[in-house]
């Protein structure tokens, strides 16, 4: 199990990305518009520079929904391999048997 703190600051990165979201999209479109003028397009990147830098999708670390687990997530299943071979083997996901040779 993970830190409940690492869940939490995750779930209020989540937060912060959508609610800065629309004004991060406007204000990407403006910084990346070629046909604006460079001034106009820096002052977009200095705009976009005081965003809380936790609004980032990129800083949203893909985590277990069961156990918090950072790594070794399934994004399909939104489940690490800890959790779902638990799953497995008490036969709550159909169609997976666990192979013993």
């Amino acid at each position: 199990m993970a830190k409940k703190s690492s869940v939490e600051k995750n779930n209020h990165r989540k937060d912060l990305v959508k609610r800065f979201a629309e004004k991060r999209k406007a204000l990407l479109a403006i910084a990346n518009d070629e046909s604006r003028e460079m001034e106009e397009r820096f002052e977009a990147r200095l705009k976009l520079a005081e965003l809380p830098r936790n609004s980032s999708a990129t800083r949203i670390r893909n985590r277990c929904e069961m156990t918090g687990r950072p790594r070794a997530y399934y994004r399909k299943l939104g489940i690490s391999r800890v959790a779902l071979r638990e799953l497995g083997n008490r036969g709550l996901i159909p169609g997976l048997v666990k192979s013993s040779w």
